[in-house]
């Protein structure tokens, strides 16, 4: 399985609209269509779909305030995930995983050293996918969100 991560273009910004998450997974992410549409008002916002085998199946989503004029020290050195989505499709099968390690390997070569992320508690929600991967909680919770920080 080859996944990789592409930038969203005119012409395939329709297909990563219609991406879904599971209907029970709603209530955890925000769909693609408000995910682009909040990226146009956030100058710090990287985005890219996720494609397996060259066919659409996810979006993630960063916080990188790194390139911004008034980038301070810790602008360089912590990201943000705010959004990780895999459509129903593609759930079980290593996708997010996949995507997520390739994002945190371009920040590791970016000389990131800590990547945040949250997410809303309740049954289903992604706190064990984070995880596995390494995320631990900070303590802290922002607008009834769990923060998690995973350090590169």
């Amino acid at each position: 399985m080859n996944i990789e991560l592409r930038e969203i273009t005119a012409e395939t910004v329709i297909a990563i609209i219609k991406l879904q998450v599971a209907p029970a997974q709603q209530g955890f992410v925000a769909p693609n269509s408000v995910s682009l549409a909040q990226a146009l008002f956030h100058p710090e916002a990287w985005y890219r779909a996720i494609y397996v085998d060259g066919e659409p199946a996810g979006f993630v989503m960063l916080e990188d305030r790194s390139g911004l004029p008034d980038a301070q020290a810790k602008d360089r050195e912590e990201a943000g995930l705010w959004r990780l989505m895999v459509d129903a499709r593609y759930q079980g099968l290593g996708v997010g995983r996949a995507a997520l390690r390739q994002v945190i390997g371009q920040l590791r070569a970016r000389g990131f050293q800590r990547l945040l992320t949250s997410y809303v508690p309740g049954p289903g929600c992604p706190e064990p996918f984070y995880k596995r991967l390494g995320f631990t909680p900070t303590g802290e919770v922002d607008g009834g969100e769990v923060v998690l920080a995973l350090t590169l």
